[in-house]
């Protein structure tokens, strides 16, 4: 398994005031990817130090508007208003352009009004992310993969962990002024897989998973593999009820056998952090799947 870069120290960062009425917070009802690209767009506004009159002057939108599109209120922002506003706040195009294109996608936009809207601004693909980036990217992408696979479709997993790529593309500045820039990007990985990932009860459901674990693989005969899928099916119902660190702890400790050191950089936490979740979460799955037998005491 490959281990994350230790993270940079942050740099220091002071919040500039201004003048005006404050922004409002985003509508409850934008979709999860249309947030993704939003929030730091929003994030690259507070910090510039701009009003509102000020981006209204030299972006082609009223004031009104634009505070509707960093709210996410009215209708979906065409793709020449969304870079006009990037551009001013010093933000990098092509990370952006992909999540307002999946979101205008998943907001019902047609694939032509998405294209008309992008003839009319050129976008820049040959942007390459920080160094620090490209290289946190190449030494994490693997297990981000690794866990987003459990939870989702190799489809869904792709598109998850490059929309969490760019959305620290995007936030890069603020992931490096965190507390620990993994445990930044480890966040943003589990938010972007978990937007996806079905939910019953409000707990994650990853029942496919079992299908493909590595015991059903090593047996041969039907009977040994539908048992092995009944108990990997009832594991996974009870460690979908558990705090969502340990959860993350089981599934990369128990379902891939990554090294307690290496899930410490991967998640950004401490190693007796990692010991102390598995150890508690081992315990309550042991109590959910194995409960001990009934005393004759306490029979009725």
């Amino acid at each position: 398994m490959t281990t994350p870069i230790e993270p940079p120290a942050p740099p220091a960062k002071t919040a500039p005031l201004r003048p005006g009425r404050k922004l409002g917070p985003i509508s409850d009802g934008v979709g999860s990817v249309h947030r993704a690209w939003l929030e730091p767009l929003r994030s690259h506004y507070l910090d510039s130090g701009l009003t509102l009159s000020d981006l209204s002057v030299r972006v082609p939108l009223a004031k009104s508007k634009i505070s509707e599109l960093l709210r996410g209120t009215g209708l979906y922002p065409r793709w020449e208003i969304t870079l006009s506003l990037a551009t001013q706040l010093q933000m990098p195009s092509w990370p952006l352009y992909r999540l307002w294109r999946q979101a205008a996608l998943e907001a019902q936009k047609s694939s032509d009004w998405v294209e008309r809207s992008a003839d009319k601004a050129a976008v820049t693909t040959s942007q390459t992310p920080p160094l620090d980036h490209r290289a946190f990217r190449a030494l994490a992408e693997n297990d981000y993969r690794l866990y987003a696979q459990v939870f989702l479709n190799d489809d869904q997993r792709d598109t998850a962990v490059a929309n969490t790529f760019d959305i620290l593309w995007l936030r890069w500045n603020e992931a490096l002024a965190s507390p620990d820039t993994r445990r930044y990007a480890w966040d943003t990985l589990r938010t972007t897989v978990m937007a996806r990932t079905p939910h019953i009860d409000g707990w994650p459901e990853f029942g496919a998973a079992a299908f493909d674990t590595i015991a059903l693989r090593q047996l041969t005969t039907e009977t040994e593999r539908i048992h092995q899928i009944e108990e990997s099916l009832q594991l996974f119902k009870a460690m979908s009820r558990l705090p969502a660190q340990q959860l993350d702890v089981m599934v990369l400790r128990r379902l891939y056998g990554i090294h307690p050191e290496t899930v410490s950089t991967l998640l950004g936490i401490p190693l007796a952090a990692v010991r102390s979740g598995e150890r508690h979460a081992a315990h309550y799955l042991e109590s959910v799947i194995c409960p001990p037998p009934e005393t004759e005491g306490n029979t009725a």
